[in-house]
């Protein structure tokens, strides 16, 4: 048995922001699914916002984020996130981070979507790659323990209070208990319970289900956000950078069609509105073969193109054969998001006493509705820092765990059940079954009849589910077992997802209803919340705060 101060479950910004702040006061260790420069933050590529241009202001950042989030975002921790904004980029710096400059020499900054003013800081269209390398050469250097290619499978709760996990080294098979007095899951989204997603195979929402099972709050997990480009056929992400450069989406009649929806703003309005728009073209007959549209860069010219948009470029030409030089690349929407996810304070405390939780597997609410490109990468700094220093706090005042290795015995009869026997149904295939059902009936625009065929279909899979038998085999490098174990969260997630989607009858940013198209204030201006129980998730609503800015009506 291992024990730590602190434990970090997950190695993108979030987490490692989060073991950078609490290392220097405490015993820290990082689980991590992957190696950490593999976690899906380096995936991030357009930039991450702050407000430190000359004509921007905080007040714009924080309002340019409340109207983004259709009004669901609670107004105070908008305001942390945005205030501590400039001090992050500034840190990164310090760290030697070599975001893009002007010719003048100060960080520059693009347009992403639904913000009034230029305020992405970018390293090319690598951001999230260029952000995740900085911080990993610091936890180096500041010799932070890594323990890399485990994989969560339990948390170890006691008396309501959070005493460390049980995970699966995946390089030797072992079953590892490590005691903490507190842990922080960074885990990030669940992108893989879609089949068309930006998101890597990791993806797979690992902690937020783990917490949810153990009596953590979910909230807002019907808001999903669908990027409106991605690579038609793979779904690899195309840089929202490549419309703040100034990139065109066009439909087979030619039109640049966003004038038709959000004429200010056009290419440049927030993604939940961008892949409405691309849908309903592809809908109407004005898509290409009935699936995508193109997105213009020739006008940009090669150099724009090589030097602000280099990744794009490549990505195009590699997965689909496109040269955005000489020719439009096709695009369609993809998951790639969630807005929901473990309910939190500001500091990442969840309602189980030394768990915290920080970046995309959290839910504070500052994306409410729908996040606004640029906003994530800041998420994942501002809180996993304050994460980190609430932990390391936390642990100042608690004594050590037992060595009780109870939950240890427990998760290891789960698997020998799960592993006696024959061979039963592949999880594979039943993985794939759960991602039809949800790009097809919990998509850009969801129904009442799609949404409860989608549930029955759920509920079908979650009564399967117990009855895979995998065979006896050794668990290193066992792929099979980790997507049994994966296929498990994922049920449990898509369940209330799909749940909370019907439940939810209106249409706000991200979840779109057509048979309630209009936003509901009266009765919808509130969170969902979801506990676990043993027939499914228990829901209820709880208050968004609203402090400066009252619901108004959200145009572009």
């Amino acid at each position: 048995m291992l024990t730590y101060d602190i434990v970090v479950v997950g190695a993108g910004l979030a987490g490692l922001r989060a073991a950078l702040e609490a290392g220097p006061k405490a015993r820290v260790a990082v689980i991590t699914k992957v190696y950490p420069t593999r976690s899906h933050s380096g995936g991030a590529q357009g930039g991450i916002n702050a407000p430190i241009g000359e004509e921007d202001s905080v007040e714009n950042h924080v309002f340019d984020t409340v109207k983004g989030t259709d009004y669901l975002g609670d107004q105070d921790a908008i305001e942390v996130l945005v205030s501590e904004a400039p001090a992050a980029i500034h840190e990164f710096e310090r760290w030697g981070i070599l975001f893009d400059r002007r010719p003048d020499g100060k960080i520059a900054q693009r347009s992403l979507g639904g913000a009034g003013f230029p305020r992405a800081c970018f390293a090319a269209d690598l951001t999230g790659h260029a952000m995740l390398h900085t911080l990993f050469e610091q936890a180096l250097r500041r010799n932070i323990r890594f323990h890399n290619e485990w994989y969560l499978l339990d948390l170890i709760v006691e008396d309501g209070s959070c005493r460390g996990l049980v995970a699966l080294d995946f390089q030797t098979g072992r079953l590892e208990q490590i005691r903490s007095k507190v842990v922080i899951l960074a885990t990030g989204g669940y992108g893989r319970s879609f089949r068309k997603t930006t998101n890597g195979t990791i993806s797979t929402g690992d902690g937020m289900a783990v917490a949810y099972r153990n009596g953590a709050i979910l909230s807002d997990m019907e808001f999903v956000q669908f990027h409106p480009t991605t690579l038609h056929g793979t779904n690899i992400l195309i840089s929202e950078a490549a419309r703040g450069e100034g990139g065109y989406l066009i439909n087979n009649e030619g039109e640049r069609f966003m004038a038709r929806y959000a004429p200010q703003s056009m290419e440049l309005a927030p993604r939940d509105m961008v892949s409405r728009c691309i849908m309903t073209e592809i809908k109407q007959g004005r898509g290409f073969e009935n699936e995508y549209v193109l997105l213009d860069l020739r006008h940009l010219g090669p150099k724009v193109i090589q030097e602000r948009l280099p990744q794009v470029h490549e990505l195009a030409l590699r997965y689909n054969g496109v040269d955005a030089i000489e020719e439009p690349i096709p695009v369609e929407p993809g998951q790639h998001y969630s807005m929901g996810g473990i309910r939190c304070d500001v500091w990442g405390e969840t309602n189980i006493q030394n768990l915290l939780v920080a970046g995309e597997c959290s839910n504070v609410s500052v994306q409410g509705a729908n996040r606004l490109g640029g906003n994530s990468l800041l998420e994942t700094v501002v809180f996993g820092k304050r994460a980190g220093q609430r932990a390391a706090e936390r642990a100042a005042d608690v004594d050590y765990p037992s060595a009780d290795e109870s939950p240890l015995s427990r998760v290891r009869e789960r698997i020998e059940s799960l592993t006696s026997g024959q061979a039963g149904s592949n999880p594979a295939i039943l993985s794939r079954g759960v991602r039809d059902i949800m790009t097809d009936r919990v998509g850009v625009f969801r129904e009442a009849g799609e949404l409860q065929e989608a549930i029955e279909g759920l509920m079908d899979f979650k009564e399967r589910y117990p009855g895979i038998r995998l065979g006896h085999r050794p668990l290193a490098f066992n792929f099979e077992f980790t997507e049994q174990m994966e296929l498990g969260f994922l049920l449990e997630l898509c369940e209330v997802i799909a749940k909370g989607a019907l439940r939810r009858t209106e249409s706000r940013g991200a979840h779109y209803r057509t048979d309630y198209p209009t936003r509901d204030d009266t009765n919808w201006l509130a969170h969902t919340l979801a506990r676990w129980t043993p027939d499914g998730p228990e829901f209820s609503n709880g208050p968004v705060t609203i402090t400066r800015y009252p619901p108004a009506a959200r145009s572009y």
